[in-house]
């Protein structure tokens, strides 16, 4: 079992937003920050700051609380973003593309570095200016061996999601952000993180009507 395994995912997770909502206040040039108004910010509980931050070690003082500047440097190398990260992008259709011109990824640490489709009339073709050249998936399984990506984004059909994923995990790749709107099958030692633009929709409609009922 990892070090971290026994970590609640729930507490994972809400590490990415204290670190954002803490990069927010480096912004202002605030210094120091309590955890009660880190929580407050987030709309949590001071408790569950403390808890969180718990798992990964001592942070900040009492009756000073946490330097900003520090507490970001360690909840970046938690992370593993303290470094750059090489990613792959599988599916290099409507959403592929927009996904590369987000840049969000690389500021975070993350660099699109290679790109693949099954389509032979996209292959060659860079995307953007400074962008990756769209190879086919043959050549996905040397590429990943030899630059030792093990980060990967899918946005490619459903119906074909599973084979893909089969691909890059034989290949070595462990981290998979699946914009597929489909359960993915994967061993142990591979995460996947799933972004269903659709279901997120249904939430808030949900909500919407729960409140409007």
């Amino acid at each position: 079992m990892g070090k971290h395994e026994s970590i609640p995912t729930p507490a994972v997770r809400r590490l990415s937003l204290y670190l954002r909502q803490l990069e927010a206040f480096q912004d202002t040039n605030l210094r120091t920050v309590s955890s009660k108004q880190l929580g407050q910010a987030l709309r949590i509980t001071d408790a569950q700051v403390r808890k969180d931050l718990a798992y990964f070690g001592q942070f900040g003082q009492p009756g000073i609380g946490y330097d900003v500047d520090e507490l970001i440097a360690k909840l970046r190398h938690i992370l593993g973003t303290d470094q750059t990260w090489p990613v792959l992008l599988v599916g290099a259709g409507n959403l592929g593309r927009a996904l590369l011109s987000y840049k969000g990824f690389q500021s975070k640490g993350f660099d699109v570095v290679a790109v693949f489709d099954e389509e032979a009339s996209l292959h060659g073709r860079k995307v953007g200016e400074n962008g990756p050249t769209i190879q086919p998936m043959g050549k996905l399984d040397a590429v990943v061996k030899d630059t030792q990506i093990r980060l990967a984004i899918l946005a490619v059909p459903a119906i074909v999601a599973q084979s893909v994923t089969d691909v890059m995990i034989s290949a070595g790749i462990k981290g998979i952000l699946n914009f597929a709107p489909v359960a993915l099958q994967v061993p142990r030692g591979v995460s996947v993180a799933n972004v269903d633009l659709a279901v997120h929709l249904e939430q808030l409609s949900f909500s919407i009507g729960s409140s409007d009922a």
